[in-house]
């Protein structure tokens, strides 16, 4: 056991003046085996087992006792915060949840280990960050400190479209894609009646959505964003795809459904829908970032919100040191790559990204693609009702695009009501 006591020692020097007072340095100063909790989505347990082999394989000096629970990704942070202290030491989770479970006081401080990293694990934190795409590192990081390690970058949407109908160059545009769609008696389509598609028009726009510290959302979406463009003209200019004749809005959960009818040439979704888009494109198969749109004739990029998976250790974990070990093991570069060939899901670590077999995928391409122009969304519980009646009302068109007074009004209106105080 002098490995584990070995680590015990960095881990007591560099964590002294915190977690020793509370008598949970690391249970490794035990000659016991080192217990470590795991959830993970369903569909990656037998990956899991695997990795969980490999990371154990690395430490035979060391008696682990490491057990795998299922615990998906959407639903951890509920899970967690029914009692932290309970549960697991390593978890998968959304991105979105970070911000709750940092409140919570769920998620280790990485930093603190961060010699720790460098003894055992053979890299520094900084070689962690540097080997992730950038915006998978801030989404990961609360008030400068990293709290979680990135797992996975596909959780977008993009545009899927028939190239036997739309040219690589008409997809680049909304207005060239409806022309094209028109022109061969089919249909382009996205969701709108949902805060997470149609945020993407706003987003572009360099509008913003935040959460303030009492969970309430901050929105100036019935304003003027840093970029000149008004709320307004983002409203008319959605209205207009929306009322084209070529438009299909698609009824949120529908999207497979539409894609299999055979009357969409383009669509905005994500990599869940991937086989459904190459069973009804066939040969014509192709996928991109997001489409522009246009204000005032200048072209503006859509901005997804684009969402992260990731792996982090609970504060409370009696074998933090070693948990926050097994969590870096479980994102690196082999594993991620390990993940993309068992599940094909999207890797965020950047030699990963690089294969051509992640490459070759025109799913992971084209979100990865997106991943450029992508907003970690930041919103409240007030932030959905509201925004998705908003996006029915510009996918009904019962908003006159000419009328700006009763344009303004509906943004004051849907602003008004995302930004209410929590009752």
């Amino acid at each position: 056991m002098k490995f584990k006591k070995v680590l015990a020692v960095v881990l007591a020097v560099v964590t002294a003046a915190g977690l020793s007072a509370c008598g949970r340095v690391s249970s490794a100063e035990t000659d016991g085996a080192v217990g470590i909790r795991v959830w993970g989505a369903e569909d990656d347990q037998t990956l899991l087992s695997e990795l969980i082999a490999g990371f154990e394989a690395q430490y035979p000096d060391v008696d682990f006792d490491i057990e795998l629970g299922v615990e998906s990704e959407s639903t951890a942070k509920d899970t967690i915060l029914t009692d932290v202290e309970a549960a697991a030491d390593v978890f998968a989770f959304a991105s979105d949840q970070i911000y709750d479970l940092v409140n919570a006081g769920a998620l280790a401080d990485i930093q603190v280990y961060e010699e720790a990293f460098e003894r055992y694990a053979g890299k520094t934190l900084d070689e962690i960050k540097a080997s992730n795409s950038e915006s998978s590192v801030e989404a990961a990081t609360v008030d400068g400190v990293l709290r979680a390690f990135p797992m996975a970058g596909d959780n977008s949407y993009f545009l899927y479209y028939d190239a036997s109908v739309i040219s690589e160059e008409d997809a680049r545009s909304w207005d060239t894609i409806l022309a094209a769609a028109q022109k061969a008696g089919k249909k382009a389509g996205m969701i709108l009646s949902s805060g997470w598609y149609n945020a993407a028009f706003f987003y572009g726009a360099g509008f913003t959505t935040d959460l303030n510290p009492d969970g309430t959302t901050a929105m100036d979406w019935n304003g003027v964003s840093p970029e000149g463009y008004t709320g307004v003209q983002v409203v008319q200019s959605m209205l207009d795809i929306a009322g084209h004749p070529a438009f299909m809005p698609i009824a949120d959960g529908d999207t497979a459904n539409q894609i299999a009818s055979g009357s969409l040439c383009a669509v905005v979704s994500g990599s869940w829908d991937a086989q459904a888009a190459q069973d009804a494109f066939g040969d014509g198969y192709a996928a991109t970032r997001l489409p522009d749109f246009m204000i005032d004739g200048n072209p503006v990029p859509m901005k997804s919100a684009f969402g992260y998976k990731f792996i982090g250790v609970n504060e409370y974990s009696e074998n933090i040191g070693w948990a926050i070990l097994l969590a870096e093991y479980l994102t690196n570069e082999e594993s991620q790559i390990r993940r993309f060939e068992a599940r094909q899901i999207g890797p965020t670590n950047l030699n990963a990204v690089a294969t051509d077999e992640v490459q070759a995928n025109y799913a992971i391409a084209a979100v990865i693609a997106q991943s450029e122009y992508g907003v970690i969304q930041k919103a409240g519980g007030k932030y959905w009702d509201p925004v998705k009646s908003f996006g029915e009302i510009i996918a009904q068109g019962t908003i006159d695009r000419n009328d700006t007074a009763a344009v303004q009004a509906s943004l004051d209106s849907l602003v008004e009501g995302v930004t209410a105080a929590i009752e």
